[in-house]
């Protein structure tokens, strides 16, 4: 497989791919630093076991074929799953779409077989959440570094899986990239592609990266790859020792965050269902929330088909519970695509009631009327609705509103870490302002005792704690009251005059902010 490296290789001067920079004994380079490792806040213990790994006897059909003996590791993917990664992160640079929906896209033409889908998903994230840092390695190897769009995200895609995945050889990686500059049609740049990623390969342990102790800034920019605007407005909300936390926090393991459905089963009844399953599954923080591990295409499960569990983050469930809907309650969502806080009140409320889901964009909607298929939420009743326009017959008539704004997105990088690299400081202001608008106008719909719960998911206080500051200044009918019993005790002690600010490098759940607000008069 491993192909051999071509001699005495000349530049390409009319493509600008650049000079080899030559390692040599690696004289430049520093001791690596330990990056993203997670700190220890208390391990959670597992509820279930890992299935038990059946041996692939001979013969044994695998994924549609017979194989004769089971591969024991991945080793790298496959041209159509390469093609996939590349795509996917082509559209994010280059056409500004979101990862999440590109991968989604691109992932269900591709068909490609479990094991590609979750290796090309993981370089894909990875690739963009250590995207700076990344570059700043392959920068070092190149004395012109390429812009060609299609050439840099091979490069990133590759140095991604030769820096950060162990179960990747790295051999595999260099020669798959090889592989793929070729088959699209850039022959000429295959050389300097091996090149720049075999002297990767040889030097990624003595890569000299930026010190702590030097630049501060630098260093979290850089090993945190997260842009320098970013860095300081998080050192300026969370001071240097926080913000140093937020930034290089990396989640060890992605698990999926399932909750029962709660008008067809309880926590009790759903614990022994997933005792039945193949999966690792452990509590999560928030209530009825369970992290599932090891699961394979979960909406496939034929009890979430049957409606008996949804997938939803703990932050939003927190959000939703934040409501404390009761059964016969008129609730507003304001802003309710993808439909999971839409789903938790109908089903608080034993489909009694109503909830008004208003979403913005008509492609949104129709997840809502996924959800509310699924399900069966007769008591949910959705509308493509801009909530920053004020409908008059719903003034002073409904029992609660939950506004999970629209927001800058940075408390939930984990899922989607092209954030960061498309948000600029200049967005900031825009983004309050339709938030601030948009708040305006449905407080007006909370009847008097009824209960405003303002979130998002995002951890800039301009948008958190700052604009329920100034809301609250400038409606005395509204005061901020406590968080619900039902929340976890360590969580409502953390809130603080102008609300919750979770943060997932100490909460374990996503970075998101709570307010419970009650109309008084």
């Amino acid at each position: 497989m491993t192909e051999k490296r071509p001699e005495n290789k000349k530049p390409f001067p009319k493509k600008n791919f650049g000079d080899k920079k030559p390692f040599g004994d690696k004289k430049n380079f520093g001791d690596k630093k330990p990056f993203g490792q997670k700190k220890d806040f208390g391990a959670k213990k597992p509820y279930g076991k890992p299935a038990p790994k059946k041996p692939v006897e001979e013969g044994e059909k695998m994924f549609g074929r017979l194989v004769k003996d089971a591969p024991q590791e991945t080793t790298g993917l496959t041209m159509n799953a390469r093609r996939v990664a590349l795509d996917v992160l082509c559209d994010v640079h280059q056409n500004g779409a979101f990862a999440q929906l590109s991968l989604d896209e691109h992932l269900r033409s591709a068909k490609l077989r479990p094991e590609d889908r979750r290796l090309v998903t993981s370089i894909v994230y990875g690739t963009l959440e250590n995207e700076l840092r990344i570059d700043y390695a392959l920068d070092k190897l190149m004395d012109h570094p390429t812009h060609q769009p299609s050439q840099r995200d091979i490069l990133r895609m590759s140095a991604y899986q030769i820096l950060f995945l162990d179960r990747v050889p790295d051999s595999a990686a260099v020669n798959e990239a090889v592989k793929l500059v070729k088959a699209m049609n850039m022959e000429a740049a295959s050389g300097f592609v091996n090149a720049v990623l075999r002297n990767l390969s040889r030097g990624k342990d003595t890569i000299e990266w930026p010190k702590k102790e030097d630049d501060l800034r630098t260093y979290l920019s850089i090993m945190g790859s997260m842009p320098m605007w970013l860095v300081d407005r998080l050192i300026e909300a969370y001071g240097e020792e926080e913000a140093e936390r937020v930034i290089m926090y990396r989640e060890t393991e992605h698990p999926i965050v399932i909750r029962p459905s709660f008008t067809k089963t309880n926590d009790a009844e759903f614990e022994k269902l997933l005792a039945k399953k193949d999966w690792r599954v452990e509590k999560g923080v928030a209530p009825h929330a369970w992290l599932v591990y090891g699961a394979q295409e979960i909406t496939f499960d034929n009890d979430y088909k049957a409606g008996l569990f949804s997938i939803q983050g703990q932050s939003s469930m927190l959000a939703a519970e934040a409501v404390q809907a009761k059964n016969g309650m008129k609730i507003l969502d304001a802003c309710a695509a993808p439909g999971g806080k839409s789903a938790y009140l109908c089903e608080t409320m034993q489909l009694t009631g109503r909830v008004f889901s208003w979403e913005l964009h008509e492609k949104r909607a129709l997840l809502l009327e996924g959800v509310k298929r699924r399900l069966g939420l007769d008591n949910m009743r959705i509308t493509v609705r801009d909530a920053s326009d004020f409908r008059e017959d719903f003034e002073n008539t409904l029992d609660a509103v939950l506004l999970d704004a629209p927001c800058a997105g940075l408390g939930v990088l984990s899922q989607k870490p092209d954030v960061k690299l498309r948000l600029k400081a200049e967005d900031i202001p825009s983004i309050v302002d339709t938030q601030k608008k948009i708040l305006e106008t449905v407080c007006r719909y909370v009847k008097k005792g009824g209960t405003l719960v303002y979130s998002t998911c995002s951890i800039l206080p301009e948008e958190n704690t700052l604009q329920v500051k100034n809301f609250l200044a400038s409606h005395p009918e509204y005061e901020l009251i406590d968080l619900p019993a039902s929340f976890p005790e360590e969580l409502r002690k953390q809130q603080t005059e102008n609300g919750l600010q979770l943060l997932g490098c100490r909460d374990g759940v996503e970075g998101f902010f709570i307010a419970r607000m009650r109309r008084v008069r």
